[in-house]
């Protein structure tokens, strides 16, 4: 069985292998300089030691100019998981269904839970093998944006650490289970496509800043981070939230007091609020996201392996 999975899918194979070697070496290509330039001219503005600000300043501005094409790259890599999971999932069962093989497939001396599970395993492992060696070689692309950066930007938080693997083998189970219905690979990719983007965009937007009740601190001054900003606003000095035409009202009367809106607004005990998710939360939300998906692909996993063994396709 390991022999016929390897000799149907080895195009598919050889060509996510490929695909993430070519990723890599871009990765590399691109990676190598900024690090470089991150370590002689930045990294010793971060790690304690006496520094010139003016340098410092110079030489970040000169870095976000040299490297500010790395937030269209990283925002790029979101389709990597899609392409090779729902790339290896789709023709799984749908090529077998397309043909008609799958009546000799059946009926020959492997029963057909074993070589469905046979072939599950085996793209499934190469699924997130390949994804967590691009997310690997993503992660270290990052560092030194990260350090820079919020690790919770999309451009972030979805192509780094254990997260890209767990959406891998969603899109698999996702283009596989789309593929065992509508039996046919292409139409089994775009439905694949279309479930895919609006389940990680509900996660995301929904979820995601909900995975643990945020922190929200009210004071004049806030220090930028690299933590993950919600929202922020103004309060009065009874905690309430301001809303825009509250805020614009306020404005106004500084105007007319002929005051410095920052003067008044403090004179009024008026504060700025800022509702966010500490950064050392990452891996945290990395692990719930991660479970989230792997739990979904679980149950796509499952509902194939109802269908197969349920009945004749």
């Amino acid at each position: 069985m390991t022999w016929l999975t390897w000799r149907q899918h080895r195009a598919e194979a050889l060509a996510a292998g490929l695909f993430v070697a070519a990723l890599g070496a871009i990765l590399l290509t691109l990676g190598l300089p900024m690090h470089s330039s991150y370590h002689d001219g930045i990294a010793v503005c971060f790690n304690g030691a006496f520094i010139d600000p003016a340098m410092c300043s110079t030489n970040m501005a000169r870095f976000q100019q040299d490297f500010g094409y790395t937030t269209a790259v990283l925002t790029m890599l979101n389709v990597v998981p899609f392409a090779i999971g729902a790339f290896l999932g789709a023709p799984l069962l749908a090529r077998e269904l397309e043909t008609g093989t799958w009546q000799l497939a059946w009926t020959q001396a492997v029963p057909r839970m074993r070589w469905l599970a046979v072939k599950l395993t085996a793209l499934a492992t190469l699924t997130v093998a390949l994804t967590a060696a691009a997310a690997a070689l993503t992660t270290w692309y990052r560092q030194p944006l990260d350090v820079l950066n919020s690790r919770f930007a999309p451009a972030g938080f979805d192509v780094e650490g254990l997260a890209p693997p767990a959406y891998a083998l969603f899109a698999f189970a996702l283009a596989t289970a789309a593929g065992t219905l509508m039996r046919r690979s292409l139409p089994a990719l775009a439905a694949a496509l279309a479930a895919f983007v609006v389940v990680r965009v509900t996660v995301e937007t929904a979820l995601r800043p909900r995975f643990q009740p945020p922190v929200t601190l009210t004071r004049n001054r806030f220090e930028v981070t690299n933590d993950w900003v919600l929202d922020s606003g103004f309060a009065d000095p009874n905690g309430h939230h301001l809303s825009r035409a509250e805020f614009e009202a306020v404005s106004d009367a500084a105007d007319a007091a002929n005051t410095n809106l920052t003067t008044y607004l403090h004179d009024h005990g008026v504060q700025g609020w800022i509702s966010y998710q500490p950064a050392e939360r990452f891996w945290a939300f990395q692990r719930i996201e991660a479970g989230i998906f792997l739990a979904l692909a679980a149950i796509l996993l499952a509902m194939v392996v109802w269908r197969v063994k349920r009945r004749a396709l």
